[in-house]
Formats: structure tokens, C-alpha cells, sequence
């Protein structure tokens, strides 16, 4: 009988088959890829997160400087407030801006409201601004006084029920435009609190 010899293996099967190399961790390569491949997908990820991180960061805001128009006292009697004995007078002392114009005119407004903004009473005063003259002619920095009434009704004409009512304060300078009074500065408004018994 005629019998064939075994082809031998191909070179290249023969050399990583070869008892020479399965000694230095031939199963273990796709190991070490996959290791080196997350590695390197962790390191991407980190780099992404740390620069989408730096991009969401807001630069500090620079506060905005106070306005030369201020509200610097305010002044509210009788405290607690009682409807029917009289009205509420509210005293706001307004600080003028060094540089004023005759035709500017002076707002003073004020909202007054109940804890659940059922009840809501809004008062304002205008009046022109006068402006002082220095010593030198030089226009100098005023104060006035604007007194606001509430006779303690809502917008609705019904007396405010008892309770701890919010106000706002706001004051600002007007001037005559094309299309009616222009908002030409406006001072930071003044918030608190006041007891209607």
C-alpha cells in the first residue's frame, strides 16, 4: 500500500505553533490589545469631559456699579398698618445724579401685594426734577423727598385683608421722547415687608 507523507505545516503556522512562542504568551496578546485599546478610549473620554468642562464654565461676572440715582432712605408710618384709620405714607428719599437736566422728571413707584399676589396695589408720583446750582454754577448732588399714600385698597377697591403684605420700591429719571417719556436712568429698587392688621 502506498502510503503519502504528511505535508508539513506552512511556515507561517509552524511558527506560531511552535513550542518556542507558546511559551511567551501567544494567547495573551488580544488581552494586552484590548487593555491598551480601553486605556487609550479612557484617556479620550477624560480630555472630552475636561475641555466640554472648561467650555460650560462662565467666565466671573463684573458687578454692575451702582446707578448715581439712589433710593437711600425709606420710611413707612404707622407700622403695623390698620385700614380705615387712615392712610399708609410711604417717604422715599431720592439721591440725584450730578448731571440732571431740566426737563427730566422723577418717578417714584411702589407695589404693594399680598403673600398669595391676590391683592395688588400699585401707587406712583411724578414730578420735575429741579436742578441745584453750586457755588460755581456747577450742578450739585440733591436729594427729594416723595411721599406715596395707600389708603390700604387692592386694585379691586376692597379693603387689604390682614397680613404680612411684600413691597417694592422703584424710583427713575424720565425725559419727553417722540413717542412719550424715555427711561433715562433707573435706581436699584428697595424690597421688604409690612404688617396690615
Amino acid at each position: 500500500m502506498k502510503t503519502e507523507n504528511a505535508r508539513p505545516f506552512p511556515p507561517r503556522i509552524r511558527r506560531f505553533a511552535s513550542p518556542r512562542h507558546r511559551g511567551l504568551g501567544f494567547h495573551s496578546s488580544p488581552r494586552r490589545t484590548v487593555l491598551s485599546w480601553t486605556a487609550a478610549l479612557c484617556l479620550c473620554l477624560a480630555v472630552f469631559v475636561s475641555i466640554n468642562g472648561e467650555a460650560r464654565t462662565k467666565p466671573d461676572r463684573v458687578p454692575r456699579p451702582e446707578p448715581e440715582l439712589k433710593i437711600v432712605d425709606l420710611k413707612m408710618d404707622p407700622l403695623p398698618f390698620e385700614p380705615g384709620n387712615g392712610p399708609l405714607q410711604i417717604m422715599v428719599t431720592v439721591q440725584l445724579p450730578k448731571e440732571l437736566d431740566e426737563a427730566f422728571i422723577l418717578e417714584v413707584t411702589s407695589l404693594i401685594s399680598s403673600p398669595s399676589k391676590t391683592s395688588l396695589r400699585f401707587l406712583t408720583h411724578r414730578q420735575p426734577v429741579e436742578v441745584p446750582q453750586g457755588e460755581e454754577g456747577q450742578a450739585d448732588r440733591s436729594r427729594l423727598s416723595v411721599e406715596l399714600l395707600w389708603d390700604g385698597q387692592d386694585h379691586r377697591k376692597q379693603q387689604a385683608a390682614a397680613g404680612i403684605y411684600s413691597y417694592e420700591v422703584r424710583t427713575k429719571l424720565l425725559a419727553d421722547g417722540e413717542k412719550g417719556p424715555r427711561t433715562v436712568m433707573v435706581a436699584w429698587p428697595k424690597r421688604g415687608t409690612l404688617e396690615v392688621k
